[in-house]
């Protein structure tokens, strides 16, 4: 069985360094068993938004555009995990996964913008990657990005 980080190496994701907080938050909150991960930005391997992920979904910024910049959101994510626990085969289940996406007014295809997120994140972590998650489209983003996701993960304790 592969590591989380030998899949994402497979994969051809190199995770990258974490992006740090522009406001009075932490990145993370690990409490117990529970890890929090505040939310994170579709941003690239350089630390930057791409141009074809900042704006509304559906006025200017199209519904793949979106679904793939849901997914390095959860690149993110995984890369603020590993910097709070280490490792991350201590992920024993992804909890939830909360999607804010920068809609255009009358865009619905919300859902299928997150399964960019959650398709990646089973991807990674298997069947303990199945989660509960809510998508929100929402009138502005931080950035102006097109979507910013956030995370829960019940995790192993050492």
């Amino acid at each position: 069985m592969m590591t989380v980080e030998e899949r994402l190496t497979a994969l051809g994701i190199e995770l990258p360094s974490p992006a740090a907080p522009v406001a009075n938050y932490l990145p993370f909150v690990l409490s117990g068993s529970m890890l929090f991960i505040s939310g994170q930005l579709a941003f690239g391997p350089d630390s930057k938004l791409e141009p074809t992920h900042i704006g509304k979904v559906g006025a200017g910024v199209s519904e793949a555009a979106g679904k793939a910049a849901a997914r390095l959101c959860v690149i993110n994510i995984l890369a603020q995990a590993k910097v709070a626990l280490g490792s991350l085969d201590r992920i024993s289940r992804c909890v939830r996964l909360v999607g804010f996406i920068n809609a255009a007014p009358g865009f619905t295809s919300l859902p299928g913008v997150m399964n960019g997120a959650s398709d990646f994140i089973v991807e990674v972590l298997g069947d303990s990657g199945r989660h509960a998650r809510s998508t929100v489209g929402v009138a502005e983003l931080p950035l102006n990005c097109a979507v910013e996701i956030e995370a829960l993960f019940e995790i192993v304790n050492t």
